[in-house]
C-alpha cells in the first residue's frame, strides 16, 4: 500500500510540474499563431523607408503570458528583440483581465473567467487570483521589472515628456523602444471610479471600456445587452481626459461607441479592429463611427488577424488603411495589431516591413506611410498624454 500511494504521489508531483512548467506555454502556442502565407517582396527602397521610421502599435496583449518580453521567444509574436528587428519605436501593451468560456464575437456572459486558471497556473500572486485589479497591477509589474532589467533598451512611457524623449534618442541613434500601458475593459476598476487613480499610479494612460461582455462602466459589442455607458463610464471618462489617459472605443458596443464619441472632448481611439467596409464583422467599425473617431481628431488601429481583415496577408491589411484614408484622410489611421491576443497572425512584429512594402506597393507616398506606421499614433499621443491642466 505505501508503494501505491508513493506512486500515485509521484504521479501527481509529475503532473503538477506539468501543469505549472510547461501548461502556459502549451496554451499559448495554441493561441498565438503565426501561419505560413505569400509575403510579399521587400525591396531595397521600401526596407531603407522602413529603417527611418518611428513605428507605433496601439494594442498586443503579450503581458497576459508567461515568458521574458527580453528574451526571443519561439512562440507568440512580441518580444523585445523582435520590436528592436520591425524597428518599433513604441509597443502599447494592453492588460487582459478576464474572458468569457467559449468567447464569441456575437453574445458572451459575463459569468465565467478563463484568466483565474491562467493565473494559477502561471504561479501570479495570489491576489491575482481573484481580483481583476490586482491582475492589472501585476502587468504593470511585469513591464516596470522588464524595462528595468533592459540596459535601457526598453522604457516605460507615461507623459508626453517621456515620449519626445524616447523619440529624440531615437533619432540619434539609441537603440530603445518604448512600452505604454493600456487595459483592454475597465472591469479592472471592480466597479469603484477611484481605482482609476491606482491604476494611473501604476502607469497605465490607456483604457478600452470593454471586451468581450458588458460590465459595470459599459456594454460590450459581444455582451448580452450590448448597452450604453452606465453613470460609471460616464464619470470614468471624464476622470480619463481630465488625468491624460486616451479613451479606446475597441470592443465597446455601437450604442456606447457612439456615446463616447458624442461625450469626448479630446482625441479617442480604436486600438485594435477593422472597418465593416472591407470586412463586414460586427466588431469592425461602421464608416458612421470611422467619421465619429475622425471628428474626435482620432485614430483608427488595423488589426492583422481574420476577424479584423477577413484574412491575414499584408494586402488585406491595407485595403482597411485604404478605406480609412479615402473616407476620413491618412491622419486618422493607424496600426492595431493585436499581437499575442490569442490571433493567428500572417507575421510577428518582427517583420512589420512587409506592411511598409505593401503601402508602397498600393501608392501611398512616403508621407503617408510615415503617418501610418507611426505618426499619427505618436501624435495623437503626444497630445493625449497630457493631463487637462496642462
Amino acid at each position: 500500500m505505501r508503494r501505491i500511494f508513493l506512486v500515485l504521489l509521484a504521479l501527481i508531483v509529475l503532473a503538477a510540474i506539468g501543469f505549472f512548467t510547461l501548461g502556459p506555454g502549451i496554451v499559448e502556442r495554441g493561441m498565438n499563431k503565426v501561419e505560413a502565407g505569400p509575403m510579399p517582396r521587400v525591396t531595397p527602397e521600401a526596407a531603407a523607408l522602413h529603417r527611418s521610421l518611428q513605428i507605433a502599435d496601439l494594442h498586443a496583449d503579450t503581458l497576459l503570458w508567461k515568458r521574458s518580453l527580453l528574451d526571443a521567444a519561439e512562440r507568440g509574436q512580441v518580444d523585445l528583440p523582435r520590436l528592436q528587428t520591425g524597428n518599433v519605436a513604441l509597443q502599447v501593451f494592453s492588460s487582459v483581465t478576464k474572458t468569457p468560456k467559449g468567447q464569441n464575437y456575437d453574445s458572451n456572459s459575463a459569468e465565467t473567467d478563463n484568466i483565474t486558471l491562467l493565473a494559477f497556473a502561471q504561479l501570479q500572486p495570489p491576489g491575482t487570483w481573484s481580483s481583476l485589479l490586482e491582475r492589472s497591477l501585476w502587468h504593470a509589474t511585469k513591464l516596470k521589472r522588464a524595462a528595468a532589467g533592459s540596459d535601457g533598451q526598453l522604457r516605460v512611457i507615461r507623459s508626453s515628456d517621456d515620449l519626445a524623449k524616447l523619440l529624440a534618442d531615437r533619432r540619434s541613434g539609441a537603440n530603445v523602444t518604448g512600452a505604454l500601458l493600456s487595459i483592454e475593459g475597465l472591469q479592472n476598476l471592480e466597479g469603484k471610479a477611484e481605482n482609476l487613480d491606482r491604476l494611473y499610479e501604476a502607469g497605465f494612460r490607456m483604457a478600452g471600456f470593454a471586451h468581450f461582455f458588458d460590465n459595470e462602466v459599459a456594454g460590450s459589442m459581444h455582451g448580452e445587452k450590448k448597452g450604453g455607458l452606465t453613470p460609471l463610464g460616464r464619470e470614468v471618462l471624464r476622470r480619463m481626459e481630465a488625468r491624460g489617459m486616451v479613451v479606446d472605443i475597441a470592443h465597446a458596443s455601437h450604442a456606447a461607441v457612439a456615446e463616447m464619441l458624442r461625450l469626448a472632448t479630446r482625441p479617442v481611439v480604436s486600438s485594435h479592429g477593422g472597418v465593416q467596409a472591407t470586412c463586414k464583422v460586427n466588431r469592425n467599425l461602421t464608416d458612421e463611427e470611422i467619421r465619429g473617431v475622425a471628428r474626435t481628431g482620432g485614430v483608427i488601429g488595423i488589426g492583422y488577424w481574420e476577424g479584423a481583415v477577413c484574412d491575414t496577408s499584408p494586402q488585406a491589411i491595407v485595403r482597411a488603411i485604404r478605406h480609412v484614408r479615402d473616407l476620413v484622410g491618412i491622419r486618422h489611421v493607424g496600426l492595431g495589431s493585436d499581437f499575442d491576443g490569442a490571433v493567428t497572425t500572417r507575421f510577428d512584429t518582427g517583420q512589420l516591413a512587409a506592411i511598409t512594402q505593401e503601402l508602397k506597393t498600393e501608392g501611398f507616398t512616403d508621407d503617408e506611410v510615415r503617418a501610418v506606421m507611426g505618426g499619427n499614433v505618436l501624435r495623437l499621443l503626444a497630445a493625449g498624454l497630457q493631463p487637462r491642466d496642462r
